[in-house]
């Protein structure tokens, strides 16, 4: 096709270019053109000389970042918080689409859905400000249950070693859900004559399940396991910075939350856009690695 019948294609479809138009300037002006001071992390910026009245300094602001005494400790807890979110939370929206799926269409499964599914439309502020008011040791409803198994008073947001664990189980709560649609999306593709064939056959439902749902969804688990892993160290935080306090800030500081104090609260520009293009690099770099193990072992992949 020659350039010229290129055009008048182009000219004939102008509604789906137009279509496209709000995405392709949302993701040009927020996304593609803030990279363009990236540069400060190689420099020794200062806001009264601009960009680039300011100094050159190469890998000084990566280097100081390295050999800080906190690097290992921000680098463990952005991974333990990524790592437990990851094999908690992404099974759990499988199990449950799986169970919906078989569920007949009724009042139950609208309610459960309903259930399920509400908790996303929290936002991150009403969260964190429920799971510290359940949480609390003198008028938490948890611990109120728990006094009354003769369990005493655990003070959740003040031990560090509760911190991950709350900020999973909460965000497993409020996601969990929503991230069923899509699996229940892939199963509602399903021919059900497969399902009747088995039937015939002698397959049980557990049978059905792991033989004729599970491939039927493969593909999209992968997909979003590929997704999910590009983005492990890119914890938000939102969250985190919510149901952050001095006594928990040992397992509850990561790179995201280290980044916010030193660029906007301390004004150290340079150096934290230095530690946050570290953080997009690595998760760059795992997202490029997992899919290409995923297009060898099973042909399912982003590109």
């Amino acid at each position: 096709m020659n350039r010229k019948s290129k055009r008048r294609q182009a000219l004939q479809s102008w509604q789906l270019y137009v279509f496209i138009l709000p995405a392709f300037l949302y993701f040009l002006i927020f996304h593609y053109v803030p990279m363009y001071g990236i540069q400060i992390a190689f420099k020794d910026f200062t806001p009264s000389v601009g960009i680039w009245g300011s100094p050159w300094v190469g890998l000084e602001h990566f280097k100081a970042f390295f050999d800080s005494y906190y690097f290992w400790d921000l680098l463990k807890n952005t991974m333990g918080i990524s790592i437990y979110s990851l094999v908690v939370g992404f099974p759990l929206p499988i199990l449950l689409a799986l169970s919906l799926n078989e569920a007949k269409d009724g009042l139950y499964k609208r309610g459960i859905q309903t259930i399920t599914y509400a908790p996303h439309f929290i936002s991150v502020v009403v969260m964190a400000g429920i799971i510290i008011t359940f949480l609390s040791p003198t008028t938490g409803i948890v611990n109120e249950f728990l006094g009354l198994i003769g369990i005493e008073p655990i003070a959740f947001m003040e031990d560090p070693k509760w911190f991950k664990t709350v900020f999973v189980f909460s965000g497993v709560w409020q996601s969990a859900g929503w991230g069923t649609i899509i699996y229940l999306a892939a199963l509602a593709g399903v021919d059900p004559q497969q399902h009747e064939a088995a039937i015939v056959d002698g397959a049980t439902r557990l049978e059905r399940i792991w033989h004729i749902n599970i491939p039927a969804i493969f593909p999209t688990m992968v997909i979003l396991l590929i997704l999910n892993t590009g983005s492990l160290l890119a914890v938000g935080f939102e969250k985190v910075l919510l149901l952050q306090n001095p006594l928990n800030m040992e397992s509850s500081e990561i790179i995201s939350t280290f980044v916010y104090r030193a660029g906007l609260l301390d004004g150290e520009y340079s150096f934290s856009t230095a530690v946050g293009l570290f953080n997009a690099i690595i998760n760059a770099i795992l997202l490029i690695v997992v899919n290409y193990i995923a297009r060898k072992t099973n042909e399912t992949s982003l590109w």
